[in-house]
């Protein structure tokens, strides 16, 4: 329990979309906000802090972003305490994508971590099957703004 720095959750998800196309669907928040935020001051750079929002909690977040290989790789720092996701992008076939995503860095422990741990877990494989949904059918699911429907802002 004292090495947290192994502590890590990892989601991953095939994707029936050309690498590009699926890589820009986390660049491009005017793609992303169809299937995670639903704001954001701006698209994914090396070195830029943006904001995104989830507005029916009420809630924003600093990211910034570390690293962007194209259709790689985009890793960035967020959350209070900061902890980093890694985005990797592998093109399995000219129209498919396996996409993993993984949190670590965690600062919680005992029952905190394990709690920090379930919520990412539960929140990317959210994200990951919003974007699925969205690139491969055009349906924008609503899974982020439904997860939590009692604790929407009025």
């Amino acid at each position: 329990m004292n090495d947290l720095k192994n502590s890590k959750v990892e989601c991953q998800m095939m994707i029936r979309k050309s690498v590009s196309e699926v890589f820009q669907a986390f660049v491009d928040p005017r793609i992303t906000t169809k299937f995670w935020f639903t704001k954001s001051s701006g698209k994914l750079e090396k070195g830029r802090t943006v904001t995104w929002e989830w507005e029916m909690y009420g809630i924003a977040e600093e990211i910034k972003v570390i690293e962007v290989v194209p259709n790689k790789k985009i890793t960035i720092e967020w959350d209070n305490p900061s902890t980093t996701v890694d985005f990797e992008f592998s093109e399995l076939s000219k129209e498919t994508t396996y996409v993993v995503i993984k949190n670590y860095g965690f600062h919680q422990i005992g029952n905190d971590l394990i709690e920090a741990i379930k919520n990412n877990t539960g929140g990317f494989t959210t994200v990951l099957d919003g974007l699925k949904a969205y690139l491969e059918y055009g349906i924008e699911l609503d899974l982020v703004k439904d997860k939590f429907p009692k604790i929407q802002k009025k």
